[in-house]
């Protein structure tokens, strides 16, 4: 089903072009790799390490070791195909090492693959201005996407703002999308030996001991990428429908840090399912075929992310539902650090919160459980959650987590609904039915019989007893009553539409010029535990010229060991001298009641709407409240698990915090997609799909399928 890339050896042998890899560490299926290898005489392969560029988006620990990883194999993949080596460059201006680059080695072109948030496509843009100025030809492709944002419009020429009528749309496009391309017969990179690359350092000696144990897990490079697609093809994809949800075994493809690094070709995945769907249908597996029909519609989520992204630059900081701007998140660190450290006394959600810290991985359901109470029932803004996900998670992706995270707070037209509280009682009997995932994770309950596993609170005396829990000693008791939340949750929205109310009648009356769009609301700071350290590597802006990179060290994975003792040397040993910083289990939690309501409420709640009002000129945006609403607690919890069945134990303590978390501060001025990318439309064709079922659906049947990360 792959096509060649014609005559990968035979280009003009006065042409040198540079490759830039980004996220498409591949050699399979890479456009910019075929187009240079087919067109060039010396094909130069280069990576430029620029984390700099990412503001608070800062690779986290994990991210960074499975790219270093992945960079490795790369090399030695161009290497068998016969390039000298991977070119490295390390520097706080990936444009200014490029040039530098293409100086270097006297290059004419330079090619690369398009990315779609907007750091990036900022960055591209300005890459193609500086190099074309220096008579230097510059080309793009897609890589990353079944069709480029531009090629998917309504019946209007506008972008869809739904994902389904999204989706549809390219299950029922004109053309197909692109097979996949073989890897290059042979590349000719010349002689590079005055093309020195730098060392990049990834980890620091605290670093290495978790990152060793992520070997034993995940095996990082394309060629593992194609092993592990097989795999989900040859076993769970054939009952994904029925067994996607079940957090207490692995029935997911595990797919997606391989697709966010560019490992594994979105298009290969598609063709290959949808030949397997293909298959299933012509034998009237009806189940089989389902299970394609909603793993493809996971590989639509997360193109309908890149698309979201591309269409609206800032949906990784705002609200694309301006209402959204008025609604009075909790701005409370504490809360947040017993979310993060699995400390809100309901098992379900701490179970896959210290299987986040622990591994750098949650199953897409637990996914949607945590960030779920994340934002309704602690009411905590959401940037902070998808902000700590891109921080911890192996996959994390900040096309894919926007959309998650914006869909589960409600600021999609087609989001769950912001009023409704999920419990996480019922989602914990849902998905771990047998509550096998709560105990591995949370050992100090795995005595605890299923009936109450997931409710503990709920369980007799006795029962607790005999199972050596006691609640608000060595399992903390919940961090707020679910009727408590949801009344909060619901004077929250009517103070969100109140303060909407009087915004959109001062602008009526023109007694006010009003907020705007939500853009012009500048978004809730990260906490300060989300701090950037100085790290001691430098990183290069241009030639002799020095910064100072940074690193993130916020929840860092903890050191795992077979021991079922907690091992405190082992903490020294891997955390170096960091203090356990974290926050004592809370008990006898309670809110205090809420005092406070902006003074705009009460003079404005019966004028809002009308023609007579008098206090517009005093509108204020709303106050998020700031306090601590939880009491403190006077015990520890213990900082080890200990295992079951011998099974791996981690023993974590996080390290002191040290510092504040940069801004965003990217550039985010209206250009149009024009000014970002070269346009490629594609009109290729491999297999007329069309005559299978196109399984168009409607409705709202996404609920319960987007969450911040999609192809789990």
């Amino acid at each position: 089903m792959s096509v060649s890339s014609s005559s990968m050896c035979g280009g003009d042998a006065g042409m040198k072009c540079v490759v830039w890899f980004r996220r498409d560490l591949r050699v399979e299926d890479n456009p910019a790799l075929a187009a240079a290898a087919r067109t060039a005489g010396e094909v130069v392969p280069a990576y430029v390490w620029s984390p700099e560029e990412d503001g608070p988006y800062f690779p986290g620990r994990v991210s960074r070791w499975w790219l270093s990883q992945s960079l490795k194999h790369l090399e030695a993949s161009l290497h068998r195909l016969g390039a000298a080596k991977l070119v490295t460059r390390r520097s706080a201006d990936s444009v200014a090492a490029l040039l530098q680059l293409v100086r270097d080695t006297g290059a004419t072109h330079l090619f690369f693959n398009h990315l779609y948030d907007p750091i990036s496509l900022v960055r591209d843009h300005r890459l193609k201005e500086t190099l074309t100025a220096e008579g230097i030809v510059v080309q793009s492709f897609n890589a990353d996407l079944l069709y480029d944002p531009w090629e998917v419009n309504d019946d209007k020429g506008q972008p869809f703002n739904m994902f389904m009528p999204f989706w549809n749309r390219c299950l029922s496009m004109p053309y197909d999308p692109l097979a996949p391309l073989l890897p290059p017969k042979r590349i000719n990179s010349g002689d590079l030996s005055m093309c020195p690359s730098d060392d990049l350092i990834f980890e620091d000696e605290s670093e290495r001991g978790s990152n060793a144990l992520l070997a034993r897990a995940w095996s990082p490079g394309w060629q593992n990428a194609d092993k592990a697609l097989s795999a989900f093809l040859n076993g769970p994809l054939i009952d994904y429908s029925v067994n996607r949800k079940k957090a207490d075994s692995a029935n997911t493809s595990l797919l997606s840090p391989y697709l966010h690094f560019g490992e594994l070709s979105v298009r290969k995945v598609f063709h290959l399912v949808r030949m397997k769907q293909l298959v299933w249908s012509n034998e009237g597996n009806h189940a089989a075929e389902e299970s394609c029909t909603l793993f493809l519609r996971s590989v639509g989520l997360r193109e309908y992310s890149r698309y979201l992204c591309f269409n609206h630059p800032c949906s990784h900081e705002k609200p694309l539902l301006a209402h959204l701007r008025f609604f009075p998140w909790v701005v409370d660190e504490s809360t947040f650090k017993f979310w993060r450290q699995g400390r809100t006394g309901y098992p379900l959600v701490d179970a896959g919160m210290r299987e986040l810290w622990a591994t750098g991985w949650l199953h897409d359901r637990i996914r949607v459980v945590v960030s779920s109470f994340f934002v309704k029932v602690l009411q905590l803004p959401w940037r902070w959650g998808m902000k700590y996900f891109w921080d911890t998670l192996l996959d994390a992706d900040l096309e894919s987590d926007a959309l998650g995270w914006q869909y589960i707070s409600g600021s999609l037209p087609d989001s769950r609904e912001l009023d409704h509280i999920d419990n996480p009682q019922l989602e914990g009997y849902k998905f771990d039915p047998h509550g096998e995932y709560v105990r591995r994770w949370l050992p100090e309950l795995a005595r605890l019989p299923t009936e109450w596993i997931h409710h503990p609170w709920d369980a007799p005396a006795s029962v607790l007893q005999a199972a050596g829990v006691e609640l608000g000693s060595n399992y903390p008791l919940p961090i707020v009553e679910l009727d408590t939340a949801q009344v909060r949750l619901q004077e929250a929205l009517s103070e969100m539409w109140q303060l909407e109310a009087a915004s959109r009648a001062a602008m009526d009356t023109g007694m006010e010029e009003g907020l705007g769009d939500s853009s012009e609301v500048p978004p809730i700071e990260f906490p300060q535990d989300l701090q950037m350290e100085v790290h001691w590597e430098p990183a290069r802006v241009a030639p002799n010229v020095l910064t100072t990179a940074q690193r993130r060290q916020d929840q860092m994975v903890p050191t795992m060991t077979t021991s079922l003792n907690r091992v405190e040397t082992e903490i020294s040993a891997d955390l170096g001298n960091s203090v356990d910083s974290r926050a004592e289990v809370p008990f006898r939690m309670h809110f205090e009641p809420r005092t406070e309501r902006e003074e705009m409420i009460q003079s404005t709640g019966n004028a809002a709407g009308t023609n007579g009002i008098h206090h517009h000129n005093n509108f204020q945006q709303p106050q998020h409240r700031m306090r601590n609403i939880f009491a403190p607690s006077v015990s520890e919890a213990s900082s080890s698990w200990t295992g079951r069945d011998g099974g791996v134990v981690p023993v974590w303590s996080p390290p002191a915090a040290s510092g504040h978390s940069q801004t965003y501060g990217a550039d985010e001025a209206d250009v149009s997609s024009r000014s970002y990318l070269d346009r490629h439309p594609q009109s290729h064709r491999i297999m007329n799909w069309h005559q299978l079922s196109q399984s168009l659906t409607t409705g709202r049947d996404v609920e319960n399928s987007v969450q911040p990360n999609f192809i789990g």
